[in-house]
């Protein structure tokens, strides 16, 4: 079996790897994010998940395990919109982006020995027209607080994405297929990270 290490504390991409069938390790990277500076939303995104995967496997020692580092942020009329962090802040968000798109990009980078992969993948988010009322309630939850451009797809706030263009792993925060490809680029066939007993 191999050895997979996710450095991300996100609970979304955790489940959906499990989903997956796939049982990864988790190992915060607790990397100050500010120190990367861009104004594009994708390389962001890719660098973030690079600086990650780096602190991660710099502290695994197992040259044969995989670490893989994400990072998603939107890109919404031309400003990246990351974490809100405050409900003030979210609820100016969500008066902004309801009605409206914005593009998800979420950053993927694969470790294993002396060997990295770093790509991304972006999918046209459609925001539904909300309700103040609406806003209000989600915000309160606390949900879009800590998740990139203040929404989830698979949580409670699945409800207010009338639609997408893409790949909906990557709006939750990581792209299956992009993860298959990048496993295959550092000789890891995604059928060996399953966790699923064979059927006798």
């Amino acid at each position: 079996m191999v050895r997979l290490v996710l450095a991300s504390q996100s609970p979304a991409r955790l489940a959906t790897l499990r989903s997956a069938g796939v049982e990864p390790e988790v190992v915060v990277s607790g990397v100050d994010e500010s120190q990367v500076t861009t104004h594009d939303a994708a390389n962001l995104a890719a660098a973030l998940a690079q600086l990650k995967c780096r602190a991660v496997a710099a502290e695994i020692d197992d040259p044969d395990a995989v670490v893989v580092g994400c990072d998603s942020v939107l890109a919404f009329e031309g400003e990246i919109l990351g974490k809100p962090l405050t409900a003030d802040v979210a609820r100016t968000r969500w008066h902004r982006m309801r009605g409206r798109s914005g593009v998800l990009h979420t950053g993927h980078c694969v470790r294993r020995g002396g060997k990295e992969v770093v790509d991304g993948a972006s999918t046209i988010v459609h925001f539904a027209d909300v309700t103040d009322d609406e806003i209000d309630a989600y915000v309160a939850t606390g949900e879009p607080l800590h998740v990139a451009g203040a929404f989830t797809i698979d949580g409670l706030g699945g409800a207010f994405v009338r639609g997408i263009e893409g790949d909906h792993h990557t709006v939750v925060g990581i792209s299956l297929p992009m993860l298959r490809d990048l496993l295959a680029d550092v000789e890891v066939r995604w059928t060996e990270l399953w966790a699923v007993p064979p059927r006798s």
